[in-house]
């Protein structure tokens, strides 16, 4: 990596603020401003600085693009699903980066009808994401939503797909997705707040009539909650939810009652979280109702859906984590999570049958696939390990028989068996131990020198689970060891693991992962020379958190965009998703939540000494974390860090959160984080 003498220096202007009596100086507020040309140059300085020293892995870069590139299977397609009479398959064409949508009346062998062909689509905008789509009852039309900013932020329109042509109707300021009624005239959609951009009110447009004309049917007025609208499985009533990070709430009316009135099916409690879904003559929750910390299944009459109704089914048990429910005509599934492993629970309505498929690894991700169709007697399911390739499997319930409908094709010499993997468990500074999801390839030995690069999350009550990915290859094809840890935070090992990696109880997170890298180096995994971390968003915030605590481990890590202003974004309630991240953080406007968040925040914690080689990546339109938090970041690290070690900022100038739209272009984000690391390693091809 070229060493250049001269970095960018933010200029610094003093801001003093001030929060119960505490005054914090920020040099660097002034880069909160995107209309501000000085910010835009300073940010292409940034990019131009670390253009400059990663400039002589640029065919490196080329090469490793090339390489992920091809091991993707171009001209590829999905597995077909049947939804209401008809076939619905997503494809690629070779050389083309964006998704085409198609269906197929009746039978695969019928004609294609292309709906949507992204890359037509996408030919005139630098981003170009299609959000839901959304089927009539009578198959003549399709609500779709694009955003072309990168900004979560999507317009629907309605197409008809019998003449090709679009609804002149433009919604803008959308969440992007919507449910028909069932007169195939009425959609219900959720709107954004134009500056917060939180969803907090829900619409019903008629396609025969002008957008303005919309009539607003519910609003969320509490900043805490998101509002969002779908129909249930059955197709017989149109749900509005609202939630928070600890509390639900939904209302309910007959899809084929479009002008009625939103029945509340319970009144929001707070810390009460239920998800509903509808069969017959009642409606299945799934809550923690009662104390039900890893949450239970409950069953309630439609017409009596107070909580006072609520009868168990499948009873709370405390070493089971239920997630996720799919409803047929004669079976019901639960995904499960016992001991940090998916299961999938099949029962019959009849309670003749109640058995779990059977998974062997130990490190493998099972989940529940696309099951639009109500009267069906297969179970769409995905399966994958870090070592096997993902597989869309089929289980028929009459049969009991298992088929493979696809497994993913890596093009190239890929042979799963020259890799392996393992669960191990490092004992964290509390004594809990903390399991971590191990790949590489075989006949490496443990002896302090390889590679190793450590990710994790962390927030949220998000499970990371062990997963198959080909962009990974390129890593452990060069000796790398890649190491998932389960940390506190998520909800791996159940609700309780979240719950103490929150609020005030945020740092087991951190500390959890610190533990984890003395683990992988006691272990002769690796060795702090060899040691990469990497985490994105939230999982940014705990490599800023991480490198302040222990920035000694670690030879260089990757933060993409980094949560790591955490007390300046929290007290703006202006910024979005601040107000309703109070229940993940705390409200630091709360003095005790104000001091505990500073106590870590790694922007305000970024002190004079030696940190780690350090890319950092933000988009210049991200809606989640906003580009000035990485940018501050870099900035405040550039003037106190003691060390000659490479700091890197790169700020995509056309997109936000989520990176590049198209499924190669973001292949190059990759290839310069990859090659960032493997350059430290001095591995260059």
């Amino acid at each position: 990596m070229k060493k250049i003498s001269n970095p960018p220096i933010a200029k610094k202007i003093a801001k003093s603020l001030i929060t119960h009596g505490d005054e914090r100086i920020d040099n660097y507020f002034w880069l909160n401003d995107r209309e501000n040309s000085e910010v835009i140059e300073y940010l292409n300085a940034e990019n131009a600085y670390t253009q400059s020293v990663m400039k002589p892995t640029e065919d490196f870069q080329k090469s490793l693009f090339e390489e992920m590139k091809a091991r993707i299977k171009e001209d590829d397609e999905s597995v077909p699903y049947f939804y209401n009479g008809y076939w619905y398959i997503t494809r690629y064409e070779t050389g083309k980066d964006y998704p085409i949508y198609t269906r197929k009346e009746g039978s695969l062998e019928a004609e294609e009808n292309i709906m949507f062909d992204c890359n037509i689509m996408a030919k005139k905008h630098k981003y170009f994401k299609l959000g839901g789509i959304s089927i009539s009852p009578d198959n003549t039309m399709a609500a779709f939503s694009i955003d072309t900013v990168s900004r979560r932020q999507y317009t629907i329109q309605v197409k008809n797909l019998k003449t090709g042509k679009l609804h002149p109707n433009k919604i803008k300021n959308t969440t992007g997705g919507c449910t028909w009624a069932s007169d195939n005239e009425t959609i219900f959609y959720s709107v954004k707040d134009p500056v917060t951009l939180r969803a907090c009110k829900i619409f019903k447009h008629n396609i025969n009539e002008k957008a303005s004309e919309d009539i607003e049917v519910f609003h969320e007025t509490d900043e805490t909650f998101n509002a969002f609208v779908y129909k249930t499985k059955s197709r017989k009533y149109i749900v509005i939810g609202s939630s928070s990070t600890l509390t639900s709430e939904y209302r309910i009316l007959p899809a084929d009652n479009p002008d009625g009135e939103f029945k509340m099916f319970h009144q929001r409690e707070r810390g009460l979280e239920y998800a509903i879904a509808h069969y017959n003559d009642a409606f299945y929750i799934i809550t923690n109702n009662d104390n039900a910390i890893n949450f239970k299944l409950q069953k309630t009459p439609e017409l009596a859906t107070e909580k006072t109704h609520w009868k168990d089914v499948i009873p709370h048990r405390p070493d089971v984590l239920v997630e996720d429910i799919e409803i047929f005509q004669h079976y019901y599934v639960l995904n499960e999570r016992i001991q940090g492993l998916n299961k999938l629970r099949i029962i019959s309505w009849d309670g003749n049958e109640d058995y779990y498929l059977p998974f062997d690894s130990e490190t493998y991700t099972a989940y529940l696939g696309n099951n639009p169709e109500f009267n069906s007697d297969v179970l769409r399911y995905g399966y994958n390990a870090m070592t096997t390739p993902s597989s869309v499997m089929e289980f028929d319930f009459k049969t009991k028989t298992n088929v493979v409908l696809k497994e993913q094709d890596v093009l190239g010499d890929f042979n799963k068996e020259n890799y392996t993997s393992e669960r191990i468990w490092a004992t964290a500074r509390d004594g809990e131990k903390i399991p971590m999801s191990v790949v590489h390839k075989k006949g490496l030995k443990k002896d302090g020198k390889n590679p190793l690069l450590l990710y994790a999350y962390g927030s949220y009550g998000s499970t990371i689970d062990p997963y198959f990915s080909t962009i990974r290859l390129s890593l452990l094809d060069r000796g790398f060891i890649y190491v998932i840890a389960h940390i506190r935070g998520g909800e791996y090992l159940g609700r309780d693991w979240y719950e103490n990696g929150k609020l005030l109880k945020k740092e087991n997170t951190f500390f959890d992962f610190i533990d984890c890298s003395k683990y992988l180096i006691e272990e002769q995994y690796t060795s702090r020379k060899h040691l990469y971390a990497n985490g994105g968003s939230a999982g940014g915030l705990l490599m800023g958190a991480v490198i302040n605590m222990n920035p000694e481990l670690y030879h260089g890590v990757v933060a993409a965009v980094p949560f790591v202003d955490v007390v300046t974004t929290m007290l703006d309630d202006s910024i979005p998703l601040t107000t309703g991240e109070y229940d993940e953080w705390g409200n630091p406007n709360d003095e005790v939540y104000y001091r505990y968040m500073k106590s870590y925040s790694p922007y305000d914690n970024v002190t004079a000494q030696d940190y780690p080689n350090l890319l950092v990546t933000t988009g210049i339109h991200d809606s989640q974390v906003q580009y000035w938090e990485p940018a501050k970041w870099v900035a405040k690290l550039r003037d106190l860090k003691t060390d000659s070690n490479n700091l890197l900022l790169h700020v995509d100038m056309h997109t936000g959160h989520g990176g590049a739209s198209g499924r190669f272009e973001s292949l190059k984000e990759v290839a310069l984080e990859y090659a960032f690391l493997l350059d430290l390693e001095g591995i260059t091809q």
